[in-house]
């Protein structure tokens, strides 16, 4: 019998093959399944602020064709303006910021122009589920080191696991601060061991702060591109979608160094051409706009009150919330509920309770998953209304 093409054992690539649905996909089509409130991905249920939207409206008329490869110069330029004020430093628009297809396709392209087979990258765990995948991709090789939390509930990276990952192979470490799904903020000092690691033994820094913008409790963010003899060996990247509640719009950049960005730019001009004309625009004027108007003010004070709502409802509910410092997340202990691991409590809530959240051993390598078997994360970036419900359903379950 003549053999058919292709053959099902050759349609994927062998760097593929491996891979599943991402977490995130499945867990939002259980929450339409069961009509359940979805605390499980990561995005606002209401609408960006309003001036978000009239720089929107703005440039709907306007021009409508392809952008630069690095990106629209206004919003270059606007990045480099807000960077200059946050670290004291001045950026290049024209050689040290380039925008992306959201941090997610800088995350990608960043870890595809630096690093080659046999490359070793160092993941903090529990980690953005696009972090090992783009290391596979590149043909490099993931290298673990867990956060934990202490006796207070704080998370921490213990200094001498981290010394033991890094060898003479180490090409690459992602950080990312405020951290998803943990919600910790490193402090300058904490930056500082790091960096010293790092610079001791060569290693890039590839820096994800999404959610530099929503840190509590009158936290500071710093930026470990920002010490001293981390300028050249970082990548900045972080995106308009968590900050304005424009998840949609997929407008990331990356701030680095000349060199840097050449390599960064080099892989980009084969994986699309350029980003959405009129979204890059309106994310300058928001950008400019945020710099007098308070916004960023507003954006905390708000995010910290849904923060303390959702804390305070699963301590009702019987669950043990480990208080995040930043991000839209919290992480819960869930071994008074009595189930086995979190995927079986995870389905539990969303079939019995209806409500979603995501079970964080996705986000750990097989030979740490355990450290996630009484964990659950939850996502407070929801209307009020929306977690009223959900602190009423959980309630009601105990």
């Amino acid at each position: 019998m003549p053999q058919t093409f292709p053959s099902p054992h050759k349609i994927k690539a062998e760097r593929v093959a491996g891979f599943g649905t991402t977490v995130f996909t499945v867990w939002s089509q259980l929450a339409r399944e069961h009509q359940a409130i979805n605390l499980g991905q990561g995005f606002p249920d209401f609408a960006p602020p309003a001036f978000v939207m009239v720089g929107l409206k703005n440039q709907l008329d306007g021009y409508q064709q392809y952008s630069f490869l690095a990106g629209m110069p206004t919003l270059r330029e606007a990045l480099a303006e807000q960077y200059q004020r946050d670290w004291g430093r001045a950026v290049d628009p024209a050689t040290e910021v380039t925008v992306t297809v959201g941090a997610t396709e800088g995350i990608y392209a960043t870890i595809q122009a630096l690093i080659d087979p046999g490359d070793e990258v160092v993941l903090m765990e529990p980690f953005y589920d696009s972090y090992p995948a783009s290391v596979t991709m590149a043909g490099g090789v993931c290298r673990y080191v867990p956060l934990r939390p202490d006796d207070e509930g704080s998370w921490y990276l213990d200094m001498d696991e981290f010394r033991s990952v890094v060898s003479p192979n180490t090409r690459m470490l992602v950080l990312n601060t405020p951290n998803n799904p943990t919600g910790k903020c490193f402090t300058r000092e904490e930056l500082q061991a790091i960096a010293d690691v790092c610079i001791e033994n060569d290693v890039l820094v590839l820096a994800d702060e999404v959610y530099d913008h929503l840190l509590f409790d009158g936290r500071e963010h710093c930026s470990i591109a920002t010490l001293d003899g981390m300028w050249e060996r970082t990548i900045t990247l972080s995106s308009v979608g968590k900050t304005f509640s424009v998840t949609g719009w997929k407008i990331g950049w990356a701030i680095t160094s000349p060199a840097l960005t050449d390599a960064l730019q080099m892989g980009l001009q084969w994986v699309r051409f350029s980003v959405a004309t009129p979204l890059q625009l309106a994310s300058a004027e928001a950008i400019q706009a945020s710099a007098t108007n308070g916004y960023y003010d507003e954006l905390t004070a708000s995010y910290q009150g849904k923060r303390d709502f959702l804390v305070d409802a699963l301590k009702a509910a019987g669950l043990r919330p480990l208080i995040p410092e930043g991000t839209y997340f919290v992480i819960a202990d869930t071994s008074d509920w009595g189930f086995e691991n979190d995927e079986s409590f995870c389905r539990h809530l969303v079939t019995e309770v209806g409500v979603v959240a995501i079970p964080p051993s996705h986000f750990y390598s097989p030979e740490h998953r355990h450290l996630a078997h009484h964990l659950a994360r939850f996502a407070f970036c929801k209307k009020d209304e929306v977690l009223e419900e959900a602190a009423s359903r959980l309630r009601n379950a105990r």
